[in-house]
């Protein structure tokens, strides 16, 4: 079976398609290894996820650095490969896994150095549910060197065209959480009960044995693997253009989650089971936002490669069929939310107090899933053309209006759900804003 796929040749569809589906599926099994997380620690009780979410912030936080080496080795590596110098893009896929590395070590040490302070920003309520976040933060984000080298692997192994090699990595991590969640967390024969710290370890172990399966299928590589010389001093005309095409990339994604760790804070004021229905809603909304993600990063490989090679024609083709079919998906997940979200709620939290505010939320948000879902693919698209800055700006302004407009709504009659209503808002103006911006720049293109 031909594992890298012809991005420059052939029905644009077809190609399109055959690279998306490994990511899209590599992405919903990113995202039932979170809900598989989820469903064990909402088992515990609403604390647990209340603690888990807030300690989750600093893992989104630090996704936003690890998009940096990510996207800019992607690109880049996109562009060589298209223009048919895989002598650079070998360069630069070793420049973003040094970097990857360098920026998961160094964000590691902080959040396990500095735990106490940074969940204290939340003003969280009860004692256990603060050390229960601590422990978690300090697990997860201590070693979150791997989740940095597995997205850098991705995106390398995208833009090859080869995104069976993440879906079969993030496959058997998936496979390895979900028998290690429950037996860590409510503990089996010898094995103790370790609660919040147990779903911790589970979820680091499950990174470690991706990382290692994606040096499994880099040592089988022959398109640009094999061609690294680990040994060679690191080429800074390599890591400065990585740089400067994944700088807005991640300034947009930690401010994005700075936002929200603000947002959660106000949230934290309505008590921690807010906090818990924000962590829970946020995970099942994920089915639409993380699937877009997914196609977006197989948008962004096509796009690079073929304007790497020139093929104008082609590119808008790509984005048309890319448009297409996350229009559907995010119509889909409207009606999803919207129509069921009691059900979909009760699979995490079955506390009655807790389900009203959870089934507001999926509602609410269930109204911008197609515009988001719009929003991320564009921006997958603007990237392809090494075009970072114009998502970043729409993202980074919108993003910041959420907290004044919630500051507002939710002294309304509107209260918690005036927060959710700012998300949503800005959610609609994020996606419509973009696309008009990549409709204009593709005329003058």
């Amino acid at each position: 079976m031909k594992k890298n796929i012809d991005l420059l040749n052939g029905p644009v569809l077809m190609s399109l398609t055959r690279l998306a589906i490994p990511i899209m599926a590599t992405s919903l099994i990113q995202m039932a290894y979170n809900l598989t997380d989820m469903i064990w620690i909402g088992r515990i009780g609403s604390n647990a996820v209340a603690a888990v979410g807030a300690a989750g912030m600093f893992m989104w936080l630090s996704n936003g650095l690890a998009s940096l080496p990510k996207m800019g080795g992607q690109v880049n590596a996109g562009y060589s490969l298209g223009a048919g110098r895989s002598d650079d893009a070998a360069g630069y896929s070793l420049s973003a896994l040094l970097l990857s590395a360098l920026f998961g070590l160094a964000f590691g040490l902080v959040c396990a150095v500095f735990a106490s302070p940074l969940i204290g920003f939340f003003k969280l309520n009860s004692p256990s549910v603060i050390a229960d976040a601590e422990s978690y933060l300090k697990i997860t984000c201590g070693l979150v060197v791997f989740s940095f080298l597995n997205q850098t692997f991705t995106g390398i192994f995208t833009a090859i065209g080869n995104s069976r090699a993440a879906f079969l990595a993030t496959t058997t991590g998936l496979a390895v959480n979900i028998f290690l969640d429950p037996v860590l967390i409510f503990g089996f024969g010898p094995i103790p009960a370790t609660g919040v710290t147990g779903a911790a370890i589970a979820t680091v172990g499950a990174q470690l044995i991706v990382t290692l399966m994606f040096l499994y299928f880099a040592a089988k590589d022959e398109v640009i693997f094999r061609k690294m010389n680990i040994r060679r001093k690191p080429d800074m005309h390599y890591s400065a253009a990585i740089m400067r095409i994944g700088l807005p990339t991640s300034v947009q994604s930690m401010m994005f989650t700075g936002i929200s760790m603000i947002i959660a804070r106000m949230i934290a004021g309505y008590g921690d089971a807010a906090v818990a229905v924000q962590k829970v809603g946020s995970q099942i909304e994920s089915i639409s936002w993380m699937t877009a993600e997914g196609f977006a990063a197989a948008v962004n490989s096509f796009i690079a490669q073929n304007y790497g090679a020139g093929n104008r024609t082609r590119i808008r083709k790509g984005y048309t069929c890319a448009m297409g079919v996350v229009f559907v998906w995010g119509i889909v997940c409207t009606l999803l939310l919207m129509l069921c979200p009691g059900p979909i709620f009760r699979i995490f939290i079955t506390e009655a107090a807790v389900l009203p505010l959870g089934i507001d939320y999926l509602v609410i948000l269930g109204v911008s899933q197609l515009f988001m879902s719009a929003e991320i693919t564009t921006a997958g698209a603007f990237s392809g053309y090494g075009k970072t800055i114009p998502p970043s700006v729409i993202s980074i302004v919108f993003t910041v209006l959420r907290i004044p407009l919630a500051l507002v709504l939710c002294r309304t009659p509107l209260a918690l759900n005036g927060i959710w209503w700012s998300i949503t808002i800005s959610s609609i103006l994020k996606g419509v804003l973009l696309l008009a911006w990549f409709l204009h720049f593709l005329r003058k293109e």
